[in-house]
């Protein structure tokens, strides 16, 4: 009797993990910023938000492919290559922070939303947005990896609606968003929004987490069509096509926010914090514009919260091989967000401090990504071509320049 084997679903079944890492370029802060760079400078910065984007789309593969390739996330390669235990500890503590310090700018963002929504108050807004990215967490730890990407990918359709609701309804001017293509900047104000659009773009937690999702989707228990002859060619095909797929997404909604604020915020003061971008557009767009507005920045701030939330974790385990329940640290983590809520902090100013934390952090996670996936003893014949790692150590230096460029602005401002 011939055994018949089960038919191989189809490739789209293997797309999901860059979606979910990519709602980290779409959270609070990349907000604030697209919004504000449209409308204080116009259609000047169209090019910064492309120019991220790719840059983006090749750090993002090469941390999928990390993870394909060998079954370990980027923090557990590391945990593993850094011998020293106070080596280990310090690397983990300086990760440790970004991820905490992005989480704070989530929450935040969640709270404001649910302010500008129901006018909860901003601790109270803290309180549920961690309570349900809590739910998140547990749907992903309870209900295993494709339910929890179901629940962030359907956040990022309702991120994406809100997003570009207003562009819609007030569209920007072609000729002048082409024109915006053409690399320039006007004053060194343009320069600080440039470097805080590139410096929020590549996120330190995004690369962690998306070389984890890949592992955990791709294990052959997990996903028996991610197993047998051909795996790894096969995966990272579609690696590379969920990637495009998630950035074309993430970067398009970004690209939205910016034509929004250029379209039909130009010149309006108070648009560099989510409140004042709420009333402005609410003043110029109506009421219907700025709640949908507000629904996607709750959808925001609700879905990177919960992916920052996973990195986080991964990144104690990998690193210092120590593993607590997913919501015990969820509850931990989001005491600090809560006591900035408490102290009366203007979220916009948490927001931005949060950013400075953050690029601290992008050094230690970029410049191992793109050594260890050049290395043949990582990945073998997978690892990256010359121009691949010439690329990648291109756009690592480039970051890592603006970044301080920001850090420089920032303080001696």
């Amino acid at each position: 009797m011939t055994t018949v084997s089960p038919p191989r679903r189809r490739p789209a079944w293997l797309l999901g993990p860059a979606l979910v890492a990519g709602v980290a370029y779409l959270d609070p802060g990349n907000v604030a910023t697209n919004m504000s760079a449209g409308a204080q400078f116009g259609y000047l910065l169209v090019w910064v938000v492309v120019l991220g984007n790719a840059m983006a789309w090749l750090i993002q593969y090469l941390s999928a492919k990390l993870g394909v390739v060998t079954g370990q996330s980027l923090a557990e390669t590391l945990g593993r290559r850094i011998r020293s235990p106070w080596g280990r500890r310090l690397f983990w503590l300086q990760a440790e922070l970004v991820a905490m310090a992005t989480d704070v700018a989530e929450v935040i963002g969640g709270a404001v939303a649910l302010w500008l929504l129901f006018d909860v108050p901003l601790v109270a807004g803290g309180i549920i947005t961690g309570a349900v990215s809590m739910g998140l967490l547990w749907i992903q730890t309870r209900g295993g990896v494709r339910p929890f990407e179901f629940v962030i990918i359907a956040l990022m359709a309702i991120i994406t609606i809100g997003f570009t609701a207003g562009v819609i309804v007030g569209p920007p001017d072609v000729e002048s968003a082409v024109a915006g293509l053409v690399p320039r900047f006007e004053g060194s104000g343009s320069v600080l929004l440039a470097a805080s659009i590139l410096g929020a773009t590549v996120m330190p937690h995004a690369i962690y987490a998306h070389s984890a999702l890949v592992r955990d989707r791709f294990a052959p228990d997990v996903e028996p069509d991610a197993a047998g002859p051909g795996r790894i060619p096969r995966l990272l095909r579609a690696t590379r096509w969920d990637v495009t797929i998630a950035l074309v997404v993430a970067g398009a909604v970004n690209l939205a926010i910016l034509l929004l604020g250029a379209a039909n915020l130009p010149g309006v003061p108070g648009t560099d914090s989510l409140e004042g971008a709420h009333a402005a557009l609410e003043a110029s767009l109506g009421g219907i514009i700025a709640t949908v507005f507000a629904v996607g920045l709750l959808a925001s701030g609700l879905a990177s919260t919960s992916v920052g939330a996973y990195a986080g974790s991964e990144i104690m385990r990998g690193m210092l091989r120590v593993q607590i329940p997913m919501i015990v640290r969820r509850i931990v983590t989001l005491i600090p967000a809560l006591v900035v809520l408490a102290l009366g902090v203007d979220p916009t100013q948490a927001l931005i401090l949060s950013q400075v934390v953050l690029s601290f952090g992008i050094p230690f996670a970029l410049v191992p990504l793109v050594a260890l996936t050049a290395q043949r003893r990582t990945l073998g014949s997978h690892r990256n071509r010359w121009w691949t790692t010439g690329l990648g150590v291109a756009a690592s230096a480039f970051l890592i320049a603006l970044n301080a460029v920001l850090l420089w602005l920032t303080f001696a401002g």
